[in-house]
């Protein structure tokens, strides 16, 4: 922290803001000190931060006194950071908040997410050193006035040469590493767009392919993943991150729902999209809130909500009519099903199945036949009448049988009121 200078926080001539991100804290080393929630501005010289709440104090640190920046992940109770190592500090350092440090290093803990870009965008400037490009007249201001009646020494300033140059050799390597990481980030994406190929002729080339081979190129496809998936740290929080999110999965789920006859539960969704993502895993609070804005984004899934509750994506273009008769038929042809029946006949989930039959129902297509043995939905005869089931008949035998009972220990009327209950039942 002592490397640290007090600012207006005015750029200078020549200095561009790249980048700014609000609520991140400094850490001196490992310990804590007061600059705790502040907004941190990069630009082509310097890293500026500046009090939230008292603008007046502001501090800045040159680019040219960072040595390398590394990552450091979040944790359980712990804000992601970035990790800037230093310089030594000069004998001439302008006034700051501290005059001396024991470490040699800074956190930036990044309480508001955004370290991912911020990070990204530092790199980049540590490898350009546009902070370099100054005029000349500044660099010579500058060089006359840090070192004011000093005498150079021939080895001092050897040392100093060999120093710099161990420094550009470090540079230099940190940048071809950024290089190599870019040109992984680049053939991932190409493998990407190759696994969607493979896809697609899979899709096309059905009957040339065996199953066994077709199901062991879907799961080279799935292992892939999304090449990057929509984070919090790369898209902030709030309504664009649901937005984006929202894009992103109807990219990935239009292919998986057509396969699924247009429909799948929010429950099959979730597991499919985080099995997707890798390790960005995602939370069901933020898949609710992106799949509430599919149909105001014009995107061709639709977020449906059953009367029970229960969630489902769909396809816009899904058709609950055919469905409706799809299920009606199935049910015509068995004469009765229950839910777990019918899931097993048309090849869905047992809780889809079961909201399509209670769809029927209430379009007053089918039947209900609610018993101890469990509900059962049945079809309608021409005149509109419930086709009876076993149980039905067996719970009008019972009342027969019970009325029978009481006609003779002489109970007519609890016999006239079983009778009507019967006629009706029937």
């Amino acid at each position: 922290m002592d490397r640290f200078v007090w600012t207006n926080g005015l750029l200078e001539i020549n200095e561009t803001l790249v980048i700014q991100q609000r609520g991140v804290r400094i850490y001196d080393g490992e310990e804590k000190i007061r600059f705790d929630a502040g907004v941190l501005l990069l630009s082509t010289h310097r890293l500026i931060w500046r009090d939230q709440k008292n603008h007046e104090c502001c501090i800045a640190i040159p680019l040219s006194q960072i040595v390398f920046i590394e990552e450091q992940a979040a944790g359980i109770g712990k804000s992601a950071k970035i990790v800037i190592h230093l310089h030594p500090t000069s004998s001439n350092k302008e006034p700051g908040p501290f005059q001396s440090s024991k470490s040699s290093y800074i956190k930036l803990s990044f309480k508001e997410h955004g370290q991912i870009e911020f990070y990204r965008r530092l790199s980049e400037e540590m490898t350009q050193r546009r902070w370099e490009n100054m005029p000349v007249s500044q660099v010579m201001q500058r060089k006359s006035g840090q070192e004011p009646g000093r005498v150079r020494a021939v080895g001092i300033v050897g040392i100093e040469r060999k120093l710099e140059e161990k420094r550009k050799e470090t540079d230099k390597n940190i940048s071809e590493a950024f290089e190599d990481l870019s040109k992984l980030m680049v053939k991932a994406k190409e493998m990407v767009e190759l696994s969607k190929s493979i896809a697609n002729k899979i899709k096309d080339k059905q009957g040339d392919i065996t199953e066994d081979e077709t199901i062991r190129f879907k799961s080279y496809l799935l292992s892939m993943g999304i090449a990057n998936p929509v984070t919090r740290e790369t898209h902030g929080s709030g309504t664009h991150y649901h937005m984006q999110l929202a894009k992103q999965l109807a990219g990935i789920l239009q292919v998986p729902l057509e396969e699924r006859g247009g429909i799948m539960s929010l429950t099959e969704v979730y597991c499919l999209v985080n099995r997707a993502r890798g390790m960005e895993l995602l939370s069901p609070e933020d898949l609710v809130n992106a799949c509430k804005m599919l149909e105001a984004l014009k995107l061709p899934l639709r977020l449906r909500i059953f009367d029970s509750g229960v969630m489902v994506i769909e396809l816009q273009s899904h058709n609950e009519e055919e469905m409706l008769a799809s299920a009606l038929e199935t049910v015509s042809e068995k004469g009765s099903l229950t839910s777990e029946e019918f899931a097993k006949l048309v090849g869905m989930s047992v809780l889809l199945a079961k909201e399509r039959l209670l769809l029927a129902e209430k379009m007053g297509h089918l039947c209900r036949d609610d018993s101890v043995e469990g509900l059962r939905i049945s079809t309608m005869n021409n005149s509109g009448a419930l086709l009876a089931s076993p149980s039905a008949v067996f719970q009008q035998y019972f009342l027969l049988l019970f009325a029978l009972i009481y006609l003779t220990t002489c109970k007519k009327a609890c016999f006239l009121v079983l009778l009507l209950c019967s006629e009706k039942s029937y």
